[in-house]
């Protein structure tokens, strides 16, 4: 333990007349002593066989001085952190170790943001995961420390710095272009809702992080992480490494902490495949649970907005400060209560006990291939330790109408359709629009007339399609297709799954986790499970050649359930990551190396 750390926790001990062997929860401790003790059984621990009974403990005492400084109140304590200069690794830290700091005075939101902005210039050259800048995130910041200082804490996230995607508009002097030159310039009268009610709670929008241009539904032949307007993102745990997408610099950008979380969007695969390759929790909500109201959208019937962060705890308490209902989205109108709970209630260690958990193997059969074999064995692990943390595995709990999914269809008529319609309700609420597009038509004219557009070397072809329909989702033929997919989803997928075996979520690898759920609104939740070994052979993407599969690259798993089930599966997410810490094995092959410290010491 660093010198600083001891005397911190001395002086909590002193403060609140703490024993030592008071410390650690007994519950928690009493559990995982239950639960590995099959070890002494010749059998090993899993994930990895590197599960540190110190590290744990270590943890967990940490949590427990946090929470007893805030059960004696930060005014008895004056000095706990001041008294010598500990400051946590911004790579790493978590919301309750920040504010904690923030309410001591150990350090400012103006130290944090310059902190960040450090950490971003440092890297984004190489990486290009951060778009644009908030030119008055500094002069917010002073604010917040203003009114932290007179006693005005807007919420449990006041003062902190987080990155927001590049189609999430703000009313201020940031662009949300969705990465093309056709927006640049183009004005909102508000912010988008999400955005409101993060500044609303006092989060700093520090900047906008870049995505895969118009959220990946442009072309046959780009790249993840590509935009004209924001460059090529790449990951930072392999040379050239594919980010995936369309939540690229959002993954990226949390996951070496050039802020402390971030906001992405997701109509099949965007959150949660980023967040699974960048060693993220993401969450993936139900439709309608969050709004996407001044949301560049693809579609209204499967666009979603959620949080990407290093934690289940972290993503958890961004999730209770943007869900909820919003008059200027109808699909929020289907929420099941007039507030939304509070996730952060979900963070029980004990979650999955009890639980009925479903395993539908034959997707896993359906997608594998020759790099499978570490995901596999890394996600057979996971059950065991999910096994042993009280839940009933259920194996084969397959989708009802699986083959008939591989063969459909629809969800791109869906999404083409919903794309005409929605892009122009869209582009309508601008303020200004300097290149005068208002449908897609116009963008499509724009961006093969533009030449920093790259096209023809990067085509149109999601949009040529798209037109070609001959119609948008007010037709007919829209209806019928938005039912078949549906059903994919909904009845002959997740929710036919989950009834026919009376299950309480389905899990997969998080590669293999999005298609039907994204067709049926359904929430799903990703958490770190494992990497690719030393020995594994480089793939790289047909276009463009990013790394996809390569030594160290991450790679999740997925926690499915029911719409409006986000409290469980955050409560399964949490209790299976608080056992493994698998994020924390999985180290960056370049990262910032500013700290608090630097910042500090120089005022």
């Amino acid at each position: 333990m660093p010198d600083c750390m001891r005397k911190l926790t001395q002086n909590v001990r002193n403060t609140i007349n703490l024993a030592p062997s008071d410390i650690f929860p007994s519950e928690k401790d009493y559990l995982l002593t239950r639960e590995y003790s099959e070890e002494s059984k010749g059998e090993p621990l899993p994930i990895a066989n590197s599960f540190c009974w110190r590290a744990m403990s270590f943890k967990v005492f940490v949590l427990v001085v946090l929470l007893c400084l805030s059960r004696v109140g930060w005014a008895t304590a004056p000095r706990l952190y001041t008294s010598s200069p500990c400051y946590p690794d911004l790579l790493d830290v978590g919301a309750e170790e920040l504010i904690a700091g923030l309410e001591n005075g150990a350090w400012s939101s103006v130290d944090l943001t310059k902190a960040y902005l450090l950490r971003i210039q440092e890297v984004n050259d190489l990486l290009h995961a951060v778009v644009e800048i908030n030119p008055e995130a500094l002069s917010i910041a002073e604010s917040l420390d203003a009114e932290r200082a007179n006693g005005t804490i807007r919420g449990a996230l006041h003062g902190i710095p987080m990155l927001i995607k590049n189609n999430i508009a703000t009313h201020d002097q940031m662009n949300n272009t969705a990465g093309s030159y056709a927006l640049l310039g183009a004005t909102v009268s508000r912010d988008a809702t999400v955005a409101a009610k993060l500044r609303t709670a006092g989060v700093i929008l520090l900047g906008k992080s870049n995505l895969s241009q118009w959220a990946n539904f442009r072309s046959s032949n780009s790249s993840s992480g590509w935009s004209a307007y924001g460059n090529q993102t790449t990951s930072a745990y392999y040379p050239n490494g594919d980010p995936s997408g369309s939540s690229s610099g959002s993954g990226v950008g949390s996951s070496i902490g050039l802020a402390w979380a971030s906001l992405g969007t997701e109509t099949d695969g965007s959150i949660l495949s980023p967040s699974s390759v960048n060693n993220l929790v993401g969450i993936k909500p139900s439709v309608g649970l969050t709004s996407r109201s001044l949301v560049i959208p693809i579609s209204s019937h499967q666009d979603t907005i959620g949080p990407m962060a290093r934690t289940v705890s972290d993503a958890a308490y961004i999730l209770s400060v943007i869900a909820g209902r919003d008059v200027t989205d109808n699909y929020t109108l289907a929420q099941p209560w007039n507030s939304p709970p509070d996730y952060t209630k979900s963070l029980n260690f004990s979650s999955l006990r009890g639980a009925r958990i479903g395993i539908p193997r034959k997707v896993i059969a359906s997608y594998q291939d020759d790099s499978s074999p570490p995901v596999i064995s890394a996600f057979n692990a996971a059950v065991k330790v999910m096994k042993r943390a009280g839940a009933t595995i259920v194996e084969n709990t397959d989708y009802p109408a699986w083959e008939g999914y591989l063969k459909d269809d629809n969800e791109t008529l869906v999404l083409e359709a919903d794309f005409i319609s929605d892009l122009a309700a869209y582009l309508a609420q601008l303020e200004t629009n300097p290149n005068n597009v208002t449908s897609l038509a116009d963008v499509r004219n724009f961006t093969q007339g533009f030449p920093l557009e790259a096209y023809p070397t990067r085509d149109t072809a999601v949009w040529d399609g798209a037109l070609s329909l001959g119609y948008d989702n007010s037709d007919y033929q829209f209806w019928q297709a938005y039912q078949r997919s549906y059903y994919y989803g909904a009845e002959g997928g997740v929710l036919g799954a989950l009834e026919k075996y009376n299950l309480d979520a389905l899990i997969l690898p998080t590669d293999y986790s999005s298609g039907p759920s994204a067709r049926a609104g359904l929430p799903v939740v990703t958490v770190p499970l494992g990497h690719y070994p030393a020995n594994t052979t480089v793939l790289k993407s047909r276009n463009w050649d990013l790394v996809q599969v390569a030594p160290n690259i991450p790679f999740g798993i997925s926690f499915i359930g029911a719409k409006w089930s986000e409290e469980s599966l955050i409560g399964f997410a949490y209790a299976f990551e608080q056992r493994t810490q698998v994020r924390s094995k999985i180290k960056p092959y370049v990262a910032p190396t500013t700290q608090l410290a630097d910042v500090i010491s120089k005022q």
